[in-house]
């Protein structure tokens, strides 16, 4: 018991930065938009934290360094979802190919970047990343649990939240009482990559001190299935990125229990991505997604 208790904030640290993201997910699709293209966001913001953050401590700017770059790896991930956002939504792209795309343009993009800036395939290592509080809480962790009452308050208890959520289910029947669903489902593709990026960096400040290709390692299609698991709803999605992240954290345990310590540490690597295509089997024949996500929407269609 004392072994759980003393893993909660290990397995929190893990946790926040799927919940993040599975919530920009969430967002966008209840827009209309899936966004499979999460991953290669999140790396671009984690490059971008990385490098903006080893840049200034280089500098000398110290603790500030860390939100702001955390800033700078939200807006990169913001930026390249336009790219997605206008195939999707003006060029009405297939959604897929338009978010594949993407993580394939992503592995490329931060490759280069580090090359440019740090002459390797990798980023510098930093000194100092984000540091605990007295309960040995990272601050992400406080940044997931905003991110989850502000997306169902916006959700549920504002007229916009109505709309963006009309603009997922039937579109035209929003245009059709002046909704601007274009302007929406932007909004819906944007949050979700700065959210993608603000996850991305919350990763290599909590978690690592550089960033590499295998930073990501999967997370943003994990988020992915949080969604699906988790119904389209924030609490459903919080308790699936919560179930996903737990299992990710499995190796915490292994120290303190022989049986577990027995295993090899591979077992714990898939184990994450095992429980995800099991939950996808469980609830792969109950639809719960907003009827016209993935769907393009062209004004005055039927």
């Amino acid at each position: 018991m004392n072994l759980f208790f003393n893993a909660i904030p290990s397995i929190l640290m893990i946790v926040s930065p799927i919940l993040i993201v599975a919530i920009g997910g969430m967002i966008c699709e209840r827009s209309g938009v899936v966004n499979i293209a999460l991953e290669g966001l999140m790396g671009l913001g984690a490059c971008a934290t990385a490098s903006a953050h080893v840049l200034m401590e280089t500098a000398g700017m110290g603790a500030p360094s860390i939100w702001l770059a955390l800033l700078i790896g939200s807006l990169v991930g913001m930026l390249f979802s336009v790219i997605h956002a206008f195939a999707s939504i003006n060029l009405k792209a297939n959604q897929t190919i338009s978010g594949t795309g993407i993580n394939l343009l992503a592995d490329g993009v931060t490759i280069f970047a580090a090359q440019v800036l740090f002459s390797a395939d990798r980023t510098r290592g930093f000194r100092m990343g984000m540091q605990t509080d007295a309960l040995g809480i990272y601050p992400t962790v406080y940044i997931a649990i905003g991110v989850v009452i502000l997306s169902w308050f916006v959700l549920y208890r504002l007229p916009f939240g109505m709309h963006l959520r009309a603009c997922g289910e039937h579109p035209s029947a929003a245009d059709s009482v002046g909704i601007n669903v274009k302007g929406i489902r932007y909004f819906g593709v944007l949050t979700s990559g700065f959210l993608a990026g603000l996850a991305g960096g919350c990763i290599v400040l909590t978690q690592t001190i550089q960033y590499t290709s295998n930073t990501i390692n999967g997370r943003g299609f994990i988020a992915l299935a949080a969604v699906s698991f988790g119904r389209w709803r924030p609490a459903g999605v919080a308790a699936a990125a919560l179930l996903f992240g737990v299992a990710q954290a499995l190796y915490l345990f292994t120290g303190g229990i022989p049986a577990l310590k027995a295993l090899p540490s591979e077992v714990f690597n898939i184990m994450p991505y095992l429980i995800t295509l099991i939950a996808l089997v469980v609830f792969s024949g109950k639809n719960y997604a907003p009827l016209a996500s993935g769907q393009p929407y062209e004004k005055g269609a039927s």
